[in-house]
């Protein structure tokens, strides 16, 4: 049922996308969308050939464009997630450490991570160092609620009954805390790749030399919206397949967890 499921989806997925590219076609040719502001298939199709085979765009090809931006996601989503779930698992198992922390995160929560963008240049610069500490910012808060949400969440009758079976400090921690917020600090963990891939066109205006996201804003600049939405279709393709591998992870990490 759930392979028929799949499946299903699947083929409407299809269907919604071959519809969405035959209007843009026939939109295009019979004169409905103008090519002015909304580039026609053919424009699409010589400005992804001049970034991938051609003399490249905003400073290099696309395959340099793309190596540059997963590079700057992979270590800004890795470091927040190697310090918001175990923090997220610390402040949500001990009062104390909420007590400690937590007035902290609670002010630091709410300012988006763009509004850092001025510090981060002050602080780092404009090299890869301040485009990471947008992208650790943007992605730290998800991963800490979810981490604290999943702990707070596990049925205090099952952390007794492995006290009183002798289950007590890290052991009770691996074997009990961590699996049983799993699924939560991996909604946390996946919402923090999200944002980093949301977050990564605003890091990269920081003087980005390469990246999705200069391609987009010299791309605004130059006025060239099929090299825009070349640039827009290149951020989805790599967004889907980073969540593909994410998927993956997960499955590997939770195989008793049927997504639906």
């Amino acid at each position: 049922m759930i392979a028929k499921d799949k499946f299903l989806r699947a083929q409407v997925g299809v269907v919604v996308v071959l519809t969405v590219l035959g209007s843009w076609y026939f939109g295009s040719k019979y004169g409905f969308i103008n090519p002015q502001l909304f580039p026609t298939p053919e424009q699409f199709i010589a400005a992804a050939r001049q970034l991938t085979l051609g003399e490249g765009y905003a400073g290099g090809l696309l395959l340099q464009h793309i190596l540059q931006s997963v590079k700057l996601i992979l270590l800004g989503f890795l470091a927040a997630t190697a310090v918001g779930v175990p923090l997220g698992l610390w402040i949500g198992w001990s009062r104390k450490a909420e007590a400690l922390v937590g007035p902290v995160f609670l002010l630091i929560r709410p300012i988006p991570a763009l509004a850092w963008i001025p510090l981060a240049i002050v602080w780092l610069g404009l090299g890869d160092a301040a485009k990471i500490m947008i992208l650790w910012l943007a992605a730290f808060v998800p991963s800490v609620i979810n981490s604290f949400t999943g702990v707070r969440n596990i049925p205090l009758t099952i952390i007794e009954a492995s006290q009183m079976l002798g289950i007590r400090g890290w052991p009770l921690v691996k074997e009990v805390i961590v699996p049983g917020a799993l699924p939560s600090i991996f909604t946390g963990v996946r919402l923090s790749l999200q944002v980093c891939l949301t977050a990564l066109v605003a890091a990269e205006l920081l003087g980005a030399p390469l990246g999705l996201g200069k391609i987009l804003y010299q791309a605004s600049l130059d006025i060239y919206p099929a090299m825009i939405l070349v640039g827009m279709v290149t951020v989805a393709i790599v967004g889907f397949v980073l969540t593909a591998a994410f998927d993956y992870v997960e499955h590997l990490s939770m195989p008793w967890r049927t997504n639906n």
